[in-house]
């Protein structure tokens, strides 16, 4: 099978996307991505064949201060420009990242099947759950009903007004307004991040995190025989800013860390001035770090969260915007984590003691992990889509 998976470079969405291609190049399928130009030698490195998605950057007619519009007008200008490089591939299927839109709108200009990924849990609206982004729980009883119901209608809005904008730019592509939607929704989460919904659509799969490490390189461990702490700020632009300078002024082993205490900051790029004896700043595999790590002290990202529960790792989780929120919510009422907001040296020592001084967060962690053995494989899942898999 011949497929394309389409995802911008944001590390949280072309990451999954190249674990992906490996897997289906496994498979013995021949994957193309298509992304931006800074992972493109990263993928080709892993054998993956890769292309420059055009269009990414933003023109003078795109209005990002509308999150409708920054989607849906950006997807069709890239739809148009990206077709014939897509068409070219003669593709049997096409995957289109959830943000990274153009992908599904080129595949129904040339007229392949696609399939929408989903590098998080299902964030589409629900009858049964508050709005998405809130953080909280569903409500119970009679109050929180109410409640529910009343910040459904709220954001409903916004809603209706993302469904209108893409029928227009479909229309204005010379495509027809309703839009009939991707075969199926790979939802690449754990089900331990999901939230049971009355209405799941049919058409979506929850088929377990997907995962990778842009280096070969580990980060070395400074000497010392207590615990490690890795330190995983966001990437995103929404992440909260000075996690990495408060971890390395606060987390002092014989202070607020036990004696002998590691702290691994795993970042994409090196330290930014003198690191202490006792911590190392750097890039390196995160799985390797986590795999014997105590705890993960990170931004809510749904990556960085779905690797450390996939290692049985507790976290303490500092917030910033976008979806990061409702994920460490998640994964507060899960029992996996706390969380810090707003970031101060006395919250995250406070944070750190605890989670790490209570086998109950590492124990959550672990359940939580282990439910990624209940989930189908996404390759399947995608030839079972097209009637294709032998």
């Amino acid at each position: 099978m011949r497929v394309a998976v389409v995802a911008g470079p944001d590390p949280g969405h072309a990451f999954p996307a190249i674990a992906l291609c490996l897997r289906f190049l496994a498979a013995g399928d021949t994957p193309t991505l298509l992304t931006g130009r800074k992972w493109l030698d990263v993928a080709r490195a892993e054998g993956v064949d890769a292309a420059e998605l055009d269009g990414l950057d933003p023109t003078e007619v795109d209005d990002d201060t509308d999150a409708g519009a920054k989607i849906h007008q950006r997807a069709a200008r890239m739809a148009v420009l990206n077709k014939q490089r897509i068409g070219d591939l003669a593709l049997d299927l096409v995957i289109s990242d959830s943000i990274t839109t153009c992908g599904g709108l080129a595949a129904d200009l040339l007229g392949v099947p696609w399939i929408e990924l989903n590098t998080h849990p299902l964030y589409r609206p629900s009858k049964g759950l508050p709005p998405i982004g809130s953080g909280l729980a569903p409500g119970t009883g009679l109050r929180g009903r109410l409640r529910d119901t009343v910040l459904r209608a709220l954001s409903a809005r916004s809603w209706r007004e993302g469904l209108r904008q893409r029928s227009e730019v479909r229309v204005g592509i010379g495509l027809p307004a309703e839009d009939p939607g991707p075969r199926r929704r790979l939802i690449a989460t754990l089900p331990a991040l999901e939230v049971p919904r009355p209405d799941w659509p049919e058409e979506a799969v929850m088929v377990g995190p997907l995962h990778f490490e842009p280096t070969k390189s580990v980060l070395p461990l400074p000497a010392g025989d207590g615990p490690v702490v890795v330190v995983a700020p966001s990437t995103a632009n929404t992440g909260a800013e000075g996690l990495t300078e408060m971890a390395l002024q606060t987390l002092v082993p014989g202070e607020v860390l036990p004696d002998g205490s590691r702290v691994a900051v795993s970042r994409l790029e090196g330290p930014d001035g003198p690191i202490p004896p006792w911590a190392v700043v750097g890039l390196g595999r995160q799985d390797e770090l986590l795999s014997g790590a105590d705890l993960l002290i990170c931004g809510g990202g749904h990556g960085t969260v779905a690797k450390a529960l996939l290692a049985g790792v507790p976290m303490v989780i500092v917030p910033g915007g976008g979806d990061q929120w409702e994920i460490a919510n998640r994964v507060v009422r899960q029992g996996s984590a706390q969380l810090i907001r707003p970031l101060t040296a006395a919250a995250l020592a406070a944070a750190t003691q605890e989670v790490l001084g209570s086998p109950r967060y590492r124990e959550a962690a672990r359940r939580a992990g282990a439910g990624a053995e209940t989930v189908p494989d996404p390759v399947r899942v995608c030839h079972e889509a097209l009637g294709a898999w032998a």
